[in-house]
């Protein structure tokens, strides 16, 4: 039975173009794999029909020949056709090499495959970099300007980072013909893996730049000055775009991120928004009522009145003195927990006085009668 016609078999024009031949491809070897026609006796010979006509127009060599004798390039009857290195075998039996353009032409997406344009289309991203900077509650408060300084890779001056001598760029790898990739038959099966010679690049340096030894980077510090914004609090992240290790070969240099810890306050502990501070308050203020000064976050004070009888944990609330949201709306409270503090050092009038204060107060503690007196009926309910 006489092939058919390697364009007819794609359904393309003489004169499609490489991504014409690849789409008809892609289309028809979806249509007529073996995995989809189980109940089709004949796809799989369609199937490899259709990748025997991808292999030989794929290849500008093969195509030319192809184009100008047919089918007879390829069967032995041109004595000296397009067979060598690049053709040693059949084309119709070089079913591996097929089988290998169908996965990286389905899956390649999804796997990382190399695409159109091979590792030379592709820049390589700088990677990204994090800092960690320790704040003061009052410089989260009012937000604040920090100079910092960051360890990174640069580009080198010298190559201007294409890593060769006097900024020549680099040539395409010859091992790889600038794919980043090579390929070793083992048995049925074709294994692509990344090209020893450029390491996956796809270009090599001939001369490397003395600089940088041919790296297009150099380690240096720098420094950077960052806007820490009101309202951070630990954990918060601060993106700066562009600010990583600079790229190879001309790529974009990566992000920074700066995660923000605040440090403990002496006097206030932030839950939120909302910031606590205990304050001492004396035993008559406490008994008799009065007003307290209290510091506040802002750096000023403010006075707080204490209501008679105020006992120890007792909780007001400042309405608006916490901490700013860190993208506006408002702000929170800040809740004062009252510490009745007990007199020490009494001289003998003070203590003869607070004996007598004791023998009349037996009516003015909180629950209405003491801790003794609730003992005693303790005890007389259990002898009942």
């Amino acid at each position: 039975m006489a092939k058919r016609d390697f364009y007819e078999v794609l359904g393309v024009s003489r004169g499609a173009s490489a991504d014409e031949l690849k789409k008809a491809y892609r289309a028809k070897a979806k249509e007529l794999h073996p995995d989809r026609n189980k109940d089709n006796p004949n796809a799989e010979a369609q199937f490899k029909e259709v990748n025997e006509a991808y292999d030989i127009l794929k290849d500008p060599e093969k195509k030319a020949a192809y184009d100008r004798f047919g089918h007879a390039a390829f069967d032995g009857g041109m004595g000296g056709g397009p067979r060598g290195p690049r053709s040693g075998r059949h084309p119709g039996g070089d079913f591996s090499s097929a089988f290998s353009d169908v996965f990286e032409d389905l899956f390649g997406d999804f796997m990382g495959g190399r695409g159109a344009g091979g590792a030379r289309n592709r820049a390589s991203r700088g990677s990204d970099l994090r800092y960690n900077l320790r704040v003061t509650l009052e410089e989260a408060y009012k937000g604040s300007q920090k100079t910092i300084r960051v360890p990174t890779m640069m580009a080198c001056d010298d190559c201007h980072g294409t890593g060769a001598e006097g900024g020549a760029e680099p040539v395409t790898c010859p091992t790889c013909s600038g794919m980043g990739k090579v390929r070793a038959q083992q048995g049925f099966f074709t294994v692509e893996r990344t090209c020893p010679t450029c390491g996956g690049l796809g270009q090599i340096v001939k001369n490397p730049c003395k600089s940088c030894r041919g790296a297009g980077r150099v380690e240096k510090e720098r420094s950077l000055s960052v806007n820490i914004p009101a309202g951070v609090e630990t954990g918060t992240r601060i993106r700066l775009s562009g600010e990583g290790e600079a790229g190879l070969r001309g790529g974009p240099a990566g992000d920074l991120y700066i995660f923000i810890e605040v440090r403990d306050h002496p006097i206030f502990q932030r839950d939120g928004l909302d910031l606590y501070c205990r304050v001492p308050v004396s035993f008559t203020t406490a008994a008799l009522g009065g007003e307290v000064e209290v510091p506040t976050i802002d750096g000023g004070r403010s006075r707080v009145k204490v209501p008679a009888g105020s006992q120890s944990g007792k909780q007001m609330r400042l309405r608006g003195k916490g901490m700013p949201a860190l993208r506006g709306g408002g702000a929170g409270d800040m809740m004062i927990e009252l510490s009745v503090e007990t007199p020490v050092n009494l001289t003998s009038r003070q203590k003869e006085l607070l004996r007598e204060f004791e023998s009349l107060s037996q009516d003015n503690h909180p629950e209405g009668s003491s801790f003794f007196d609730k003992v005693r009926h303790f005890w007389d309910g259990m002898k009942g």
